[in-house]
């Protein structure tokens, strides 16, 4: 199997259960790309979704990215459509049931309980990123210093982030 027709089965499969987003994907993806067919490391996978979330636009842009990666252009046009479509499909015919039904008690049910089923997704993919950028002991205390921070405060992320460059660049990484 080519790496475009891999790539197209793994983003479409993975398209369906992006419920809250691309980065609840993550650990699925990060499963599919580094451990299954290996395309590339945990490190690499790391820092193309961090370069992804560095760029403005959408999060999903490291599905393009890890596209791209694998395949070129070709890649990331094959990655990203495979991502994009089917959960376009899907959004389009569902959402005028979803309005439809807006005032029924089984729709109800069902929001209430993707929101656990968002925040697991999202607590994991935050799990594997701290696992793969922590490579080393000062990268795990910098990752709970920010863990910490953010949770402990209400500054803006950004605080964080400079925070961290900063200690990159003294040599705390």
């Amino acid at each position: 199997m080519t790496h475009l027709v891999a790539l197209v089965l793994i983003f479409a499969e993975l398209s369906f259960l992006a419920i809250g987003g691309a980065s609840t994907t993550l650990p699925a993806m990060e499963r599919a790309i580094v451990d299954q067919e290996h395309w590339m490391s945990a490190a690499e996978f790391v820092r193309l979704f961090a370069l992804a979330q560095a760029a403005p636009g959408p999060n999903m842009l490291a599905v393009t990215l890890f596209g791209w990666h694998v395949a070129g252009a070709a890649g990331a046009a094959a990655a990203t459509l495979a991502f994009l479509l089917p959960a376009c499909g899907l959004a389009y015919g569902v959402g005028h049931l979803w309005v439809r039904f807006r005032d029924r008690r089984w729709r109800r049910v069902v929001q209430a309980g993707l929101v656990p089923v968002t925040a697991g997704l999202m607590l994991a993919a935050g799990y594997l990123l701290v696992r793969g950028a922590a490579t080393d002991w000062r990268a795990a205390v910098l990752a709970a210093m920010v863990l910490a921070g953010t949770l402990a405060t209400k500054r803006h992320p950004l605080w964080f982030l400079g925070a961290a460059a900063i200690a990159g660049l003294a040599g705390f990484h």
